[in-house]
């Protein structure tokens, strides 16, 4: 049976909802003690066939059932690697439960070729790699491209998209969507009411002030159920406050890096924002309500990312007209300009290395990083792709077009972090504690404690794989 480290089982077992019982000799650490998997061996390679899959073993492929949904795989990228190899047999898959229903898998040795590991249910990617789980995505990025054999895969993509795929040098996440992520709100609302995005939080403040005076409509709202939102959104605004290292020193656990001055600072606004201006019941609410609150006009604004428009096209009314803010400028000693905003490379696809043909994984991933792929499924999902020129010619819907000029107008000032899917037990401590801040249960200073805490017991916990930038 294939080993997993305890971290990992534990996990698995929570995350699928099982009792635990006593570690059997399938649940000892690696006797590798997490050692990179190393790439797999091709077969016989041709033009056709460059990174020599097996076509007479099935592909297996499992996709999450999300904002995105699993229409794009089987309409465009299944499909064009059908028509280039007729003979692989392609096995389509798709769950809401990822973790829940593929962590057997990995656990019994038996693991899918290909994973859309994405959702609130993943599986936790630092722990996939350190027991060896992950293919090297190095043959793929350095095959023949697509639509250009003389031109390699790495040279058609953003090169983020392959650093933050990374762990330990060595790229095993492809990261396919890029997400921006800022305040979301109705165009024909803000014209009606006349109302300006604002440039200044003050100017935040006040546009929700004279939102709630009104009485018609909630100024702000998040999805309560999934803290995540808001705690983007607060790291998002220390950035923008104290630079770039606010977030990095964060990823890389170092000392007090919660409790620093923007850290707090950030905490502290969207504190008073959530003592004032959310719509109520929030903290009961998940995405799909808060997001159709906002559709029926019962919200003005929300943070979330540039899946949203195509996550809400179904209940979405035809002249809703979606758009995005970044962020306002805090405070004049801002280290980072207006138009600073959390965005990057996302959506994340693995290639399982103990699968019987991980090299066929690898292909379908060639196959999306075409500009075919890419560009029908920025049509398709309405958002950013990795690929260069994959949206050359196309009509974007307004939200797509309002995030794409606003990544744009970013330029350099797009910032990140890692450590939620380095150190999934962090995110949940964090999303926890946000979640209590924003109901007015937690201090900003406890808050700070208890994710500066848990980062700690990481940082000193040495079964925990560490990672940096």
């Amino acid at each position: 049976m294939t080993q997993l480290s305890r971290r990992e089982l534990l996990r698995s077992a929570a995350l699928a909802g099982l009792a635990l019982p006593a570690l059997s000799a399938c649940a000892t650490p690696a006797g590798n003690g997490g050692a990179a998997s190393s790439a797999p061996a091709p077969g016989a390679t041709s033009a056709a066939n460059p990174l020599g899959f097996a076509e007479d073993r099935p592909l297996e492929i499992w996709i999450f059932d999300g904002g995105f949904g699993d229409g794009y795989a089987k309409d465009v990228h299944e499909k064009l690697l059908q028509a280039k190899h007729p003979k692989l047999e392609i096995k389509h898959n798709a769950t809401k439960e990822i973790a829940k229903t593929l962590q057997p898998r990995f656990a019994g040795g038996n693991p899918p070729e290909f994973i859309n590991n994405s959702g609130a249910n993943a599986m936790d990617f630092g722990a996939l790699v350190q027991d060896g789980q992950l293919a090297d995505l190095t043959p793929l990025y350095d095959a023949p491209s697509w639509d250009d054999p003389a031109v390699k895969v790495r040279d058609t993509i953003d090169p983020n998209a392959i650093e933050l795929g990374k762990y330990d040098g060595t790229p095993y996440v492809l990261n396919y969507a890029t997400t921006v992520w800022g305040i979301w709100y109705s165009q024909k609302l803000f014209e009606a009411e006349g109302w300006q995005v604002p440039k200044t939080w003050a100017d935040f403040l006040a546009l929700c002030e004279t939102i709630k005076k009104a009485g018609k409509i909630a100024p702000f709202t998040y999805a309560g159920k999934h803290p995540f939102y808001i705690y983007e959104t607060i790291l998002t605004l220390a950035a923008k406050i104290g630079g770039k290292d606010v977030l990095k020193n964060i990823d890389n656990l170092e000392d007090g890096a919660w409790k620093a001055e923007p850290v707090k600072q950030a905490a502290t606004a969207f504190a008073e924002l959530g003592s004032k201006y959310l719509l109520q019941g929030t903290a009961g609410l998940d995405h799909v309500q808060t997001q159709t609150a906002h559709n029926k006009g019962q919200v003005a604004m929300l943070p979330c990312g540039s899946w949203l428009e195509n996550e809400q096209k179904d209940s979405t009314p035809a002249d809703f007209g979606y758009a995005m803010f970044p962020l306002p400028d805090f405070g004049s000693s801002d280290a980072l300009p207006y138009g600073t905003l959390h965005a990057r490379p996302g959506e994340e696809y693995v290639v399982s290395a103990k699968s019987a043909n991980p090299n066929a994984g690898l292909e379908y991933m060639r196959a999306m990083l075409s500009k075919e792929g890419a560009g029908k499924f920025m049509e398709l999902v309405s958002t950013l792709t990795v690929v260069k020129g994959a949206g050359e010619g196309n009509t974007l819907k307004p939200g797509l077009k309002s995030a794409a000029a606003a990544l744009n107008a970013a330029g350099d000032n797009a910032v990140w972090f890692l450590f939620r899917k380095w150190y999934v037990e962090l995110h949940d401590e964090v999303a926890a504690a946000t979640g209590q801040l924003m109901a007015g249960k937690l201090t900003v200073d406890a808050w700070a404690d208890r994710a500066q805490q848990k980062a700690d017991a990481i940082k000193k916990d040495t079964s925990v794989k560490k990672f940096s930038r």
